[in-house]
């Protein structure tokens, strides 16, 4: 610790009138300016003395206390008719600290602080005025910053808000369909939605839950775009359109035609519900290492799917079979019956008779092999060897898992579900929509590993056509 030697001269003029230090409030002026660090009594002396009157000032920087002794009441009359210079010599040793002041403005800024006090307060107050309006917009504590709300605004009744729709490019022209009429035997060209909208009114019933619906039409889409992209007109009669309007490809009702059948029927509703569909799953596609996937689905499943393989002889990574308990709980069809003579059955499968061989062995049909979706994967009838959907297609049968039971010449034969089997099923798909799963769950449950994109980017090429 360091100590200086401070000596101070003051030259003291006291102004006329003025009074003693104790009893005149004129030293308190200025409150506004900091108190300096040492208050000499101004007090007039007579002479030089070696006595020193000090002023001691208090912590809180208030008025000083004097610690010197009073002036007699003669000096005092004295010093206000004469005016002296009286100097004071100060002359002691103080120590020299470095304190770490608490209020702002007390901190030492080199030799003159005063200076430094007045830009100081501008930047605080420049401060506070570029802080106060980020305060005052910042969220509170458990606050949400609201987002854009998106196009639609749909939420379903469940309160779960509706994905919209995936971005069209603005430079994207939807490409033409064209649909063979098979009634009519003429083309019809029509945009894309329209036709998504022709089929998903034709493939599925209007009674279905949106997200069904929804889960339709991406289907219904796929397929097309697949076709589209490939140029594939195959099964279409001279290749003079892109897909027919029948079971081989999709089933497809012109769009007029279902407005004008549906509000006849005053099923207002419902057109508005498909339209829905459509619209909210507008552009949306399903994609398998990025291209289009065969998007296949069937009616009603026993309680699973079936492999494709399993029905059409060639492995497809995402059509595989998963369970699907929804339909036996739904679908009016699930079960079925029909009774039909041996001759009959005989005849659509190309057999003249049942050898003497197979009738001795009591049963002339016979299950060999079954599938991963509990279908008849291979059996023996009269001898002879067919697939289950084989003997399905032949027979006009629901599906390929049946069972049954001879009546003397009659066969009566028990289906279960309806359809080949392969990819979604439209009950099961109802069912999960009534449970509350979103279109994009349903697809994902019945199409093994898909994932999902847009039609504008694979038909860009097609534009204007």
């Amino acid at each position: 610790m360091k100590e200086a030697r401070v000596q101070v001269k003051i030259p003291v003029v006291p102004r006329s009138g003025m009074q003693d230090l104790e009893e005149s409030p004129a030293l308190n002026v200025e409150k506004d300016k900091p108190v300096p660090p040492l208050a000499i009594s101004c007090a007039p002396v007579k002479e030089r003395s070696s006595t020193v009157q000090m002023v001691k000032t208090n912590r809180s920087g208030g008025v000083p206390l004097s610690t010197g002794h009073t002036p007699a009441t003669g000096m005092k009359q004295r010093a206000e008719q004469q005016v002296h210079t009286p100097v004071i010599e100060f002359d002691a040793f103080q120590k020299v600290k470095k304190r770490r002041m608490r209020a702002f403005g007390r901190k030492r800024w080199g030799r003159n602080p005063g200076r430094w006090q007045p830009a100081a307060a501008v930047s605080v107050l420049l401060v506070l005025a570029l802080a106060i309006p980020v305060i005052l917009v910042w969220p509170r504590t458990g606050g949400q910053v609201n987002s854009v709300p998106s196009s639609s605004g749909v939420s379903s009744a469940g309160g779960r808000t509706q994905v919209p729709a995936p971005a069209v490019s603005a430079a994207y022209t939807e490409p033409n369909v064209r649909v063979y009429l098979s009634a009519a035997n003429t083309t019809m060209k029509l945009p894309l939605e329209d036709y998504v909208t022709g089929v998903v009114a034709a493939e599925m019933p209007a009674e279905f839950k949106l997200e069904a619906l929804k889960a339709q039409a991406i289907a219904a889409r796929t397929f097309i775009v697949r076709r589209l992209a490939a140029n594939d007109t195959s099964g279409v009669p001279s290749g003079a359109a892109d897909v027919t309007d029948t079971i081989s490809h999709q089933v497809f009702i012109p769009p007029d035609q279902v407005k004008a059948e549906w509000t006849r029927l005053g099923k207002v509703k419902e057109w508005e519900k498909l339209q829905r569909a459509v619209r909210e799953s507008r552009d949306a596609v399903m994609t398998y290492d990025g291209r289009a996937i065969t998007a296949s689905f069937f009616s009603t499943s026993n309680g699973y799917t079936e492999n494709a393989e399993d029905v059409w002889g060639s492995v497809v990574p995402y059509l595989k079979s998963v369970d699907s308990p929804w339909d036996k709980q739904l679908a009016p069809g699930f079960k079925e019956t029909v009774t039909m003579k041996r001759s009959e059955i005989l005849q659509k499968l190309n057999l003249d008779s049942i050898p003497a061989s197979v009738q001795q062995s009591g049963s002339w049909m016979k299950v060999v092999s079954t599938t991963q979706g509990h279908r008849i994967k291979e059996m023996q009838i009269a001898g002879e060897t067919f697939s289950g959907p084989e003997v399905r297609k032949l027979l006009g049968l629901r599906s390929s898992q049946f069972s049954w039971q001879v009546e003397g010449d009659e066969v009566q034969i028990t289906t279960y579900g309806y359809g080949h089997g392969v990819g979604m099923s439209q009950w099961g798909a109802n069912g999960m929509a009534q449970e509350g799963h979103t279109a994009t769950e349903i697809l994902k449950h019945y199409y093994t590993g898909i994932s999902f994109g847009q039609a504008s980017k694979m038909l860009a090429s097609k534009q204007g056509e």
